[in-house]
């Protein structure tokens, strides 16, 4: 046997690990690399908990009954995931940016966002415009809270999400990087409408939530001829796995269970993860809203408003009556901030002026304020 040449074990290995048809290692890693069914199982179990909140806030956003039924969760890669949706769908995306991060969009039909949008605008016959894509930012934004909260609870971080982003797109024109995503898919009733809402979050939302490395037993469902066949083309780190497991794993590679066998730590991670995730719970129940509470806010009052030419402002003298847009006896506008929260009414109160709280606006109000 001349130098270089494989031994008959040697290539028995190759064969049992690659099928004995393909070389190319760049296939198998597509797998290996995936999102694990064990990582899915536990993602799954997060958002299915969220459920009942979601279509809650969704009804009050439509203002009509919304059924929303339990959603299925499975790993898709991004083409595959492409290749699913319509060739125009609107895009809300609202990557998680702390706490935990990675990308995040939902994915709409066309038809489903004007039902969303249409109820939140108070208008019928809605087109997907500015307006309308505003309407449905608000409203995805306020559906996605419970989601964002649990997640955040379950990786032991307070997690936010950015400003979310809607556009109507074309499927050439998804703009969410290459990589694996988890797919969530939500049946949908709106006033009797069936449809389907998409919601997908990058393997790194994933794995900061149900764990970087699979339950152990993952390996097991790993054909031991390819846990031996691993530690062959590699060098001092595969050598190094397979001596520290030998005695106890009689032979098993310990981490078959990682993604593509990466990351010589993978053992010592696997150990100590869980724990983390359940100790981080308790904490990230401490860092929720209540620590707002204390932090001060601008409230105003707003009589009314007009518009001036300068030369009128300028022309202003004591005695001038401005003349503002409301009538009298017209609620007045109670401000957050410098945004329209409530209206109410004006009362006196030991000689000082107040205001009765008469109506709290509501969020599709708030959405035409925005526009």
């Amino acid at each position: 046997m001349s130098d270089g040449s494989l031994s008959q074990d040697e290539i028995d290995a190759l064969l049992q690990g690659s099928g004995g048809m393909d070389f190319d290692e760049e296939p198998q890693a597509g797998p290996a690399d995936g999102i694990s069914d064990t990582q899915i199982k536990a993602f799954s179990g997060v958002i299915q908990a969220t459920v009942d909140s979601q279509g809650s806030n969704f009804s009050m956003l439509v203002n009509t009954t919304v059924s929303m039924d339990r959603p299925t969760v499975r790993s898709v890669r991004r083409d595959a995931l492409y290749g699913e949706m319509d060739d125009e769908m609107v895009q809300i995306r609202m990557p998680y940016t702390d706490g935990v991060n990675g990308d995040h969009a939902f994915f709409l039909s066309t038809e489903t966002a004007l039902a969303v949008a249409g109820p939140m605008m108070g208008q019928e016959g809605v087109e997907l415009d500015d307006a309308a894509l505003n309407a449905l930012q608000e409203a995805f934004s306020q559906i996605h809270g419970p989601v964002s909260t649990a997640l955040g609870d379950e990786a032991g971080v307070t997690a936010m999400t950015g400003s979310p982003e809607g556009q109507l797109l074309g499927k050439d024109d998804f703009d969410l990087p290459t990589g694996d995503f988890a797919i969530v898919e939500y049946p949908v009733t709106i006033d009797e409408t069936e449809t389907t809402i998409y919601e997908v979050f990058d393997r790194a939302i994933v794995e900061a939530v149900a764990g970087v490395e699979a339950m152990p037993a993952t390996p097991a469902s790993n054909p031991s001829p390819q846990h031996q066949a691993q530690p062959q083309p590699q060098s001092a780190g595969g050598g190094f796995g397979a001596q520290a497991m030998g005695p106890q794993g009689g032979g098993q590679d310990p981490m078959a269970g990682m993604f593509g066998g990466q990351q010589g730590m993978g053992p010592s991670v696997q150990s100590v993860q869980f724990p983390n995730l359940q100790s981080g719970s308790s904490s990230a129940e401490q860092g929720n809203i209540s620590l707002l509470m204390d932090v001060y806010m601008e409230m105003t009052v707003e009589l009314g408003r007009t518009r001036k030419l300068i030369k009128e402002i300028l022309g202003m003298g004591e005695g001038t009556i401005i003349e503002l847009d409301k009538l009298a006896g017209e609620p007045v506008d109670i401000l957050v901030n410098h945004k329209l929260i409530a209206k109410g009414e004006v009362v006196v109160i030991d000689e000082n002026f107040g205001v009765r709280v008469t109506e709290i606006v509501s969020p599709m109000e708030r959405v035409n304020n925005m526009t």
